[in-house]
């Protein structure tokens, strides 16, 4: 369900893991850490996605989606995004499993134009209510062949600059995109594929031409999917 005023070209988190499942990820991540390895060995029942998301939500670590396997330092790039906090040179990262994860299984040889968002739909003490998306891959390559299987990998905060909340919609909307300036050495790297991501079906598209005039002419008209002039 939707929050009152949120459009609904968003999609909510679905139900997360009950207790028994957070106490089975918090021994997972403990054992993980004590083995000191990059790559964590998820055994468990519940989805991946819930651990991801649990990682984000209760321990204060980022995420980070790829289709390498062999990343042992990320490198500051330059970033192409309409927004100036996401235009920089910088190591990219999220406080959310999902974005992460919508990242780490697009095939970017194959999906050339994304267009993508996750939002914290704040309370008025500035917690974190609700957890809402749109994901956008173009409209010729979106298929089955445009998912690969990918890795989620996991980041320290510490160096991190989270991007500013804002005013939308008549809430309080807060974002769930970081930047580092300096290289980041991850903790972990998970595994994970199409069938572990719960959206997969609520993935839209898009034609890559007409999103771009429209997000050039109307940069705050996301997801621009009406004209813009």
């Amino acid at each position: 369900m939707l929050v009152v005023g949120l459009p609904d070209f968003y999609v909510a988190r679905p139900p997360g893991a009950d207790a028994d499942a957070d106490r089975s990820f918090e021994q997972l991540w403990r054992e993980h850490v004590a083995l000191g390895d990059l790559a964590l060995v998820y055994r468990l029942v519940a989805p991946r996605w819930q651990f991801l998301c649990w990682l984000a939500d209760t321990t204060g670590l980022l995420l980070h989606g790829s289709g390498s396997s062999d990343i042992t330092e990320f490198e500051p790039r330059q970033a192409n995004d309409i927004a100036e906090f996401g235009d920089r040179t910088a190591v990219y990262a999220a406080s959310d499993g999902l974005w992460a994860m919508y990242f780490a299984l697009v095939d970017r040889k194959q999906g050339s134009s994304l267009v993508n968002a996750s939002l914290h739909v704040l309370n008025a003490d500035g917690s974190g209510a609700c957890q809402y998306y749109y994901f956008s891959v173009d409209r010729e390559t979106l298929g089955p062949e445009v998912w690969r299987p990918g890795y989620v990998y996991v980041l320290p905060r510490s160096g991190f600059e989270g991007e500013p909340e804002e005013q939308a919609y008549g809430l309080r909307l807060g974002s769930t995109q970081w930047a580092s300036a300096a290289a980041v050495t991850p903790l972990a790297r998970v595994e994970v594929t199409a069938a572990d991501f719960p959206l997969l079906e609520q993935v839209q598209d898009h034609d890559q031409a007409t999103v771009a005039r429209r997000a050039s002419s109307q940069p705050d008209d996301f997801p621009w999917l009406s004209p813009a002039g």
